[in-house]
């Protein structure tokens, strides 16, 4: 016969086996609620998606030029401290970081059917050389883009014959030019009509931005290419 003591310590063990199972149980259905729980959460929770980024397009134009076309911007100098700038088709053909700026007019020479850089130059127009600017413009082969920006001052040296050399690439605004005058301009060898790229703001005791000299002009847009 099985003592007391043995049967006590019988149903002891047997309600120890008996509750390990049940906590065995419990945890395991604990567990797959909360991977359901978790599974539910991945479900509702709001997928976060970057933004994507506008695209950034060539000299920062606020759009993008259409095919053939060559994007452009150009800035004037400010005063005599910081000089012009002109971007072509993302690539800074002139500026004072490039160190190939100078006080006057500042000329960027583009092959108008591929975009290419021929030549660059400035000219001082407050103690320089003007015949060294009507040889350059003379030398201006046919289908060339011309870009110019002004720096100080741009009109002091300049003569009859230099404004209509410039004159005949499309500008308008170059006979009214006087100092320290700031000027922007993309014309071309052979044009037939007058660019509708230009601009120009008068030095103006009563409205100049930096006392002595008006304020910095920015011009860009989209130039087509030459076919022939």
């Amino acid at each position: 016969m099985i003592r007391a003591g043995g049967l006590l310590k019988l149903a002891a063990l047997i309600s120890v086996l008996f509750l390990a199972v049940f906590f065995a149980f419990e945890l395991l259905e604990n567990n797959m609620n909360l991977g359901n729980l978790g599974k539910v959460f991945a479900r509702s929770a709001p997928v976060e998606t970057a933004s994507p980024k506008p695209p950034r397009n060539k000299c920062g134009l606020p759009k993008p030029c259409p095919e053939d076309y060559l994007a452009f911007k150009i800035t004037s100098g400010a005063a005599s401290v910081v000089g012009p700038k002109i971007c072509l088709q993302d690539n800074i053909v002139m500026s004072g970081v490039r160190n190939n700026i100078g006080r006057g007019i500042n000329i960027a020479l583009i092959n108008g059917k591929n975009g290419e850089v021929l030549g660059i130059d400035s000219f001082d127009m407050w103690d320089g050389d003007v015949k060294l600017l009507i040889k350059f413009l003379k030398a201006i082969e046919d289908g060339t883009i011309v870009m110019m920006a002004t720096f100080d001052d741009p009109a002091s040296k300049l003569n009859d014959e230099a404004r209509q050399l410039i004159a005949d690439l499309g500008s308008t605004a170059i006979n009214s030019l006087t100092f320290r005058d700031n000027w922007v301009f993309v014309g071309g060898k052979g044009i037939k009509t007058k660019s509708p790229f230009e601009q120009h703001i008068k030095n103006n005791g009563q409205t100049n931005k930096y006392e002595g000299w008006p304020e910095v002009l920015e011009m860009e847009g989209c130039i087509p290419m030459k076919h022939d």
